[in-house]
């Protein structure tokens, strides 16, 4: 799966053993999906998935790894993939803009992205199919390029694997129930009816459309107007949400847990967020009892990269290297969010673990 800042890879222990923990549990949504890694997994699991971005990228992941069935996709996915990668590359838009007016892809794979991309849209493919195959292509252009993570700038020389060449595998699909939805957060919450719900919002000023405004370029193939050394959409000057600011997160946050249609809740949050702990937890508290368990977790890339200046210098340190994720679970059912607490810290190592919080 493609490298995304936010990514709850290493959390995903913590993340089940919650939903597992909580009874007459079958439906769960997840209404901010992203690279669709928890989704996938709670499918995996046995649990029908519902997830849900307004990014049309991470729409497509979703379709692929929670909505498509492999018995229905993986054979033609296969048999098409086999196909693209026959194709030889033909330089356009996405070559021009993300590997000569910037260096995020080496030109020759430039070339076969264009190429490919052209190729998908040529077909008259279903939602399902599209989806795996685009996927497909995010992922094999995410295994050669040439940046630390996220696409707000590129390395000033080429990463090692940015000379490999472009190649497209079939992903890793999983059996189960579930369907994708892109759509607002807050519209979507309103919308459906689910037993739990999986909430990790944004928690700070990254805006994940202009962190990966070239995956959200690459299925739209829209070829939209492109600013700035980073090339990024236009449209993310435009497209902001309220997650994204100090000032609106809190009454977004709250609006989105009172329009919630779940019994249960799983809220994943960051102790560097722009909402404290104790705020999140007085909004949850309007949904019954509140657990907290705090994991450490290493920050993300830029912080262990160090502080540079413009010229790429660098000029500071940070501070620390090592935050806490927070996982809060909030139920009616006081015993059900205790032994779903329980359960993600059985996960967390002892010499690592951290104090809990329990409200009356």
């Amino acid at each position: 799966m493609i490298k995304y800042l936010g990514s709850k890879r290493l959390l995903l222990p913590h993340i089940l053993a919650a939903f597992r923990a909580l009874p007459e549990t079958r439906r769960v949504l997840d209404l901010f999906s992203g690279t669709a890694r928890v989704g996938r997994a709670l499918k995996a699991a046995g649990f029908e998935v519902i997830a849900n971005d307004h990014l049309r990228f991470a729409a497509t992941l979703a379709r692929c790894y929670v909505e498509a069935d492999p018995a229905e996709v993986a054979e033609p996915a296969a048999r098409l993939i086999e196909e693209l990668n026959g194709i030889e590359g033909r330089a356009g838009y996405f070559t021009q803009t993300f590997c000569v007016d910037a260096r995020y892809f080496h030109p020759k794979n430039g070339a076969r992205v264009d190429a490919i991309r052209d190729a998908i849209a040529a077909r008259a493919l279903d939602a399902r199919l599209e989806a795996v195959v685009l996927t497909s292509l995010m992922e094999a252009a995410d295994r050669v390029d040439s940046t630390t993570g996220v696409q707000m700038a590129f390395l000033k020389q080429w990463a090692r694997r940015a000379h490999n060449d472009l190649r497209l595998r079939l992903p890793e699909l999983v059996a189960g129930r579930g369907w994708a939805i892109e759509g607002e957060a807050l519209h979507t919450a309103r919308e459906i009816v689910a037993d739990a719900v999986y909430i990790d919002p944004p928690y700070n000023q990254h805006s994940y459309l202009g962190n990966y405004h070239i995956w959200e370029t690459l299925v739209r193939w829209d070829a939209p107007e492109a600013y700035g050394v980073a090339r990024k959409r236009v449209d993310c000057r435009e497209r902001k949400s309220p997650f994204n600011s100090r000032r609106k997160i809190r009454d977004a946050f709250r609006e989105l847990v009172a329009s919630v249609r779940a019994r249960h809740l799983v809220v994943s949050f960051n102790d560097e967020g722009f909402l404290a702990r104790d705020e999140v937890v007085r909004v949850l508290a309007e949904r019954g009892h509140v657990e907290v368990a705090a994991i450490p977790y290493g920050r993300y890339v830029g912080a262990k990269i160090g502080i540079h200046n413009p010229r790429g210098e660098k000029v500071g340190h940070v501070s620390h290297t090592r935050n806490r994720e927070l996982l809060f679970i909030a139920s009616p059912d006081a015993r059900a969010a205790q032994r779903a607490r329980l359960a993600v810290e059985a996960h967390i190592p002892p010499e690592r673990s951290s104090p809990s919080a329990t409200l009356p």
